[in-house]
């Protein structure tokens, strides 16, 4: 089994570099150079736990297509994806936030064993890292500029901020951005 661990500081709230992690289409706007779209299970908005995304994209010249299903979701502070359709025998990637004391840190690790022998696993393991560091760098522009409003609500955002300050309210179980406490949010809308 192969790992690839990156770190990356934003000078961002966490719960703002949380939610972005979570946009669909901010992640396919952070993988242009594949081709990378969206095209079945969510396939715009915030993904929640419990939920599938399929992307597909050009990789080493084939086309590929990849199911990713976020299996935990921990607001503000981890959600893991696994695969449960694709190119690797497995896939999983878990995603860490900290509130620091002039920003966040968003931590990466990928857990991935390949199906195409040594070369396959240095092939993958080569991309797998130029994407992350392409995907986190976009995140990153996109949460220290006011870019983020367009991946996120920001009446939606607004609305949390205030629960933000009153942990007690904590994360309803109908899950992410649908209800929080008693205050009622819009899910967003696939397609």
């Amino acid at each position: 089994m192969e790992m690839i661990r990156l770190a990356t500081w934003i000078d961002a709230p966490v719960e703002l570099c949380f939610l972005l992690s979570l946009s669909i289409d901010l992640h396919v706007a952070s993988t242009r150079s594949s081709g990378e779209k969206a095209i079945g299970g969510v396939t715009s908005g915030l993904i929640s736990e419990g939920e599938t995304v399929t992307f597909q994209a050009r990789h080493l010249g084939w086309r590929r297509r990849h199911t990713s299903r976020i299996e935990v979701l921990r607001p503000y502070c981890h959600f893991r994806d696994v695969m449960v359709a694709g190119s690797f025998r497995h896939f999983e990637h878990d995603h860490y936030f900290a509130t620091m004391d002039d920003g966040t840190r968003m931590r990466d690790e990928v857990r991935f064993s390949a199906t195409w022998g040594p070369v396959g696993r240095m092939l993958a393991r080569r991309q797998l890292k130029a994407l992350l560091q392409e995907r986190n760098a976009v995140i990153k522009r996109v949460a220290e500029s006011e870019e983020w409003r367009k991946y996120l609500d920001g009446g939606v955002v607004g609305r949390l901020a205030a629960t933000w300050a009153a942990p007690e309210r904590g994360w309803h179980s109908l899950g992410l951005l649908r209800a929080v406490g008693e205050i009622a949010l819009p899910r967003v809308p696939n397609g």
